[in-house]
């Protein structure tokens, strides 16, 4: 076993490997509990400034070009993909090298399509005043006339109920009449009128 991966020009591609798989699952295991968001950022201009970012990691930093993650996956693939050629189809050195390339800029190819689609199941889950316009719902609390002060509404945006002050641009209105939002006074009132039935 010895011999298959450390023997003549194999061990050139063995440590790289063993390296790159052993940083990569670190690193995607950090990744997954919360921990691998330090990053470090160097600027040189005319003094040097550096910076440790300690926050969450997400995937828009997840992956750069030239992260940790990136150097990881492209040794894990050109030292699994060199040692494949060479001890595994019997190819030259050489030949095993352009194979191992390849295999690590597949490895950091893939990496950028699985992390990007990461990146793009996340939502932030925010809800804004506006998209309750044109929106129907009923009176929670009692709205007094226009002018006279504010009740609450009960509005379903985007698939959740959520609980707005709101101010009738009309007559008072009852609990539980329903409403329709014509308008937002800002980002927690909204300006509302009955529905006609």
């Amino acid at each position: 076993m010895y011999d298959i991966f450390f023997s003549e020009s194999a061990a050139w591609f063995t440590i790289p490997a063993i390296i790159g798989t052993g940083v990569f699952f670190l690193r995607l295991v950090l990744m997954s509990l919360g921990g691998a968001g330090i990053d470090m950022h160097h600027d040189l201009g005319m003094d040097v400034h550096t910076d440790f970012d300690a926050g969450h990691g997400d995937a828009t930093h997840a992956f750069q070009i030239l992260s940790i993650q990136s150097i990881a996956a492209f040794l894990m693939g050109f030292g699994w993909g060199g040692i494949g050629a060479l001890r595994g189809s019997g190819w030259a050195p050489l030949t095993s090298v352009a194979v191992g390339i390849l295999c690590g800029a597949a490895m950091v190819w893939l990496l950028g399509i699985m992390l990007k689609a990461a990146y793009d199941l996340q939502s932030s889950g925010n809800i804004v005043a506006n998209d309750t316009i044109g929106s129907e719902g009923l009176v929670y609390a009692s709205i007094p006339a226009i002018g006279d002060g504010g009740g609450q509404v009960q509005v379903i945006v985007n698939q959740r109920q959520r609980t707005y002050n709101a101010v009738s641009v009309g007559p008072p209105l009852a609990t539980h009449a329903r409403v329709k939002v014509v308008g937002i006074v800002d980002q927690n009132t909204l300006s509302v009128e009955p529905v006609e039935t």
